[in-house]
């Protein structure tokens, strides 16, 4: 009841602004300006089956990606790149390379900390406690109502200790009754990456 009470908040507060547009490389800022983390991964495509009541793997939606995620205290701001690289992808009004872009501002509503999220997909909102750990997050697509799908809902565990990041996302229709229909999983892993300075070169020719 809690959370549902902060979402409800979060989504008078927060669903009203515009998608924000993927920044250029010319405004994008560096990774000197912020705490910087580079997160690369793989995941696990599953589509859903009416007929059978649960997900079926679906491998040719599978993808390879890179998360550029630059922490500005409170705000983050990160890329997205995902390369669908399986010789069987359909598409389907999709390209095989796409990049996101996310901006994601943390604030604090009575004991809990909520986001506010703008991207490139849609806005949102999500809830997180203090040290980023446990997050989950919903965002509304900007596409037309036609379509199968309109919400994603990001669900992540930041396991810092051991340089990783597990992330189930999940691609569903909200109707206006509040049921959801769901329509693709993707389960995401991902490790960390931190820019570093070397004393030598890490390998030689032998």
């Amino acid at each position: 009841m809690k959370y549902l009470l902060i979402v409800l908040l979060a989504i008078t507060l927060f669903s009203c602004s515009k998608k924000t547009t993927i920044p250029t490389m010319v405004t994008m800022p560096t990774i000197n300006d912020a705490y910087t983390i580079i997160w690369q991964g793989t995941s696990k495509a599953y589509k859903y089956s009416k007929s059978k009541q649960g997900y079926n793997r679906v491998e040719n939606y599978d993808y390879t990606f890179e998360v550029v995620q630059r922490r500005y205290g409170n705000v983050w701001k990160s890329t997205k790149t995902m390369h669908r690289i399986h010789p069987d992808f359909p598409g389907n009004g999709k390209k095989q390379n796409q990049t996101m872009y996310f901006e994601v501002a943390f604030s604090e509503v009575g004991d809990s900390i909520v986001a506010k999220i703008t991207s490139s997909e849609g806005n949102g909102y999500g809830i997180t406690d203090e040290e980023f750990r446990e997050q989950r997050m919903n965002i509304l697509f900007d596409i037309p109502a036609i379509a199968p799908f309109n919400t994603m809902r990001l669900v992540q565990h930041y396991n810092y200790e051991e340089g990783t990041l597990i992330e189930t996302v999940e691609i569903f229709k909200k109707k206006k009754d509040g049921t959801e229909v769901p329509f693709m999983k993707i389960e995401e892993v991902a490790y960390i990456f931190r820019p570093i300075k070397m004393p030598n070169a890490p390998t030689s020719f032998k």
